[in-house]
């Protein structure tokens, strides 16, 4: 595989409150304002707490999920006295750190989440982006606190829905197990290290460092799966079954159990094999899923550097 260079990564937005009930991007980014670090070295560091009303109220969001609002079409639609409150900071935060698609927008977006799900830390993002697929491979190659991984959405940028992808490069930092409300000293270690490894890669990046290529392994979503409803009242009628709770990531095979019913019934897994995650998550009961499924996948990433001048 070919060499690729890439212009310098000068500008770097650490976000984290976008969902305003998960924590620790909350407090990762308020210690970086206090620490007041807007420089690292060769890196220029933006911080931003994305939903600073549902920070507030301790709530995923005020109106809708504004981690679903930062499509092409939402960014670019009128707003008028019945917009929701995150479509406004949709387009605020796309003008602080965008235009999306553009030359002006900052060079990565990292944002930061938690999940109520056993998914250890991952790094999820939309197209095969070589200085993504880098920093997974070097925080990989780093961290010893938890198992990391890749999660692809294979979606087009331009319906790509949430906030890293207003920059010319990003991904969100998803790390859990942490209930909604709550902030874990672990999992904040976690996170913290992440971005401080990020931000570690991009100063190498920038002075020249030669990344070499290689093989990665990244999980490709395939379908969600919702929970049994009842056909009339469409209320759930089963919970995740003990055997598939906190096992995101493990192998899930035809005829594993998958729910098990309120009167004690067992519902097994029929399709073919993949990899489920984000189990049981709790923000996603209003969305209609119980878990998502992944095939696992290797990928081949060249060796980058900074394009010279």
């Amino acid at each position: 595989m070919e060499h690729v260079s890439f212009p310098p990564l000068s500008r770097v937005a650490i976000c984290g409150g976008t969902h305003g009930n998960e924590m620790s991007g909350v407090y990762v980014v308020r210690e970086m304002q206090k620490q007041k670090m807007n420089k690292a070295g060769s890196v220029s560091v933006t911080t931003v707490l994305s939903n600073p009303l549902a920070v507030d109220a301790c709530r995923r969001y005020i109106e809708t999920d504004l981690n679903r609002c930062f499509t092409n079409a939402l960014l670019s639609a009128p707003i008028t006295d019945s917009t929701p409150f995150e479509l406004r900071r949709a387009q605020e935060l796309n003008a602080l750190l965008g235009p999306k698609g553009s030359q002006e927008a900052v060079d990565l977006v990292c944002d930061i989440h938690n999940t109520t799900a056993n998914m250890g830390l991952c790094l999820i993002f939309y197209s095969l982006d070589w200085i993504t697929l880098h920093i997974y491979k070097y925080i990989q190659s780093k961290m010893t606190s938890a198992p990391v991984r890749a999660i692809q959405l294979d979606i087009p940028i331009s319906e790509a829905y949430s906030l890293e992808s207003v920059g010319k490069h990003g991904f969100a930092i998803e790390v859990g197990p942490q209930p909604n409300g709550v902030l874990r000293a672990d999992i904040y270690n976690i996170v913290k290290e992440a971005v401080d490894l990020t931000i570690e890669w991009l100063q190498k990046f920038n002075s020249g460092t030669t990344f070499e290529g290689g093989e990665v392994e990244a999980y490709s979503l395939v379908k969600s799966i919702d929970y049994p409803r009842d056909p009339t009242t469409n209320e759930i009628t089963a919970a995740i079954h003990a055997e598939l709770q906190d096992n995101d990531f493990k192998l899930l095979q035809p005829g594993d159990p998958i729910f098990q019913s309120f009167c004690g019934e067992t519902v097994k897994h029929e399709d073919e094999e993949l990899y489920p995650f984000f189990v049981n998550e709790c923000a996603y009961y209003e969305k209609k899923i119980a878990f998502h499924l992944a095939q696992k996948k290797t990928l081949t990433v060249p060796s980058i550097s900074v394009k010279k001048d």
